[in-house]
């Protein structure tokens, strides 16, 4: 099961890779990536999303499918086919990692890496949505760390914006560094609405890459105009 953390790079590195990951469950990564899709579209790039391992999935006409990975299909262009986008669809609602052992399932990079090639071989950026936070495992034996490597991708951090996020933010961007990865940059996302700005501001002086935009508290999320809050020229 280690093997998964040696993988080295390999082909599906043709189109820029980002990985998201949160502060913690629950942030907004999937509105941020969705986000993320809509914003480099604008900039005239083909972009499409992924959601490697997804727990909590129903079963469908069209076999299992989960929310968040619809959500990352439906802001993608081209449009990719679902089997590529979210490789492993587990239908328990809980930890990946337990989910595919509920399921009987062994989750293996390698097919991770090949739905990768064939989302970049028609893309230029490819929005990989991670699960949980950054040292929450995608499964048994493979890390955040190990498939951002093997994809050549940089991270980019959801800070979900509510009291004790400044903690939670310095020590993810800590634990990416320490695992020789690229923090390409941050995006706060608005939890509580009363959040302040003078907080805001310790986790610009904190973080180490740069906030690429703050998605104000949605009562219903909207990709398209929460994309708006956020400056992709750096991606």
């Amino acid at each position: 099961m280690g093997d998964a953390n040696k993988v080295a790079r390999g082909p599906s590195q043709a189109a820029g890779s980002l990985m998201v990951t949160g502060t913690d469950t629950g942030v907004g990564k999937t509105l941020a990536s969705a986000a993320l899709l809509h914003a480099l579209r604008g900039r005239g790039l083909r972009a499409v999303g992924m959601k490697p391992v997804a727990s909590g999935c129903e079963d469908t006409p069209e076999g299992w499918r989960n929310e968040d990975a619809l959500a990352l299909q439906a802001a993608s262009d081209p449009r990719p086919a679902y089997a590529d986008v979210n490789p492993y669809a587990l239908p328990i609602p809980t930890a990946p990692q337990l989910a595919a052992r509920e399921a009987g399932i062994q989750v293996d990079i390698s097919a991770i890496l090949a739905a990768h090639a064939r989302l970049a071989a028609g893309a230029q950026r490819v929005v990989v949505e991670g699960a949980g936070g950054w040292m929450a495992p995608l499964a048994d034996g493979l890390e955040h760390a190990a498939l951002a490597r093997a994809l050549g991708a940089k991270v980019v951090l959801v800070v979900g914006l509510r009291l004790g996020c400044l903690n939670h933010a310095r020590l993810t961007a800590r634990a990416v560094e320490a695992d020789g990865l690229r923090l390409a940059g941050w995006i706060g996302s608005t939890l509580d609405p009363s959040f302040s700005q003078d907080y805001l501001a310790l986790l610009h002086d904190s973080l180490p890459g740069p906030c690429l935009g703050v998605i104000p508290h949605m009562d219903a999320p909207d990709p398209r105009a929460a994309s708006r809050a956020l400056d992709v020229a750096s991606l």
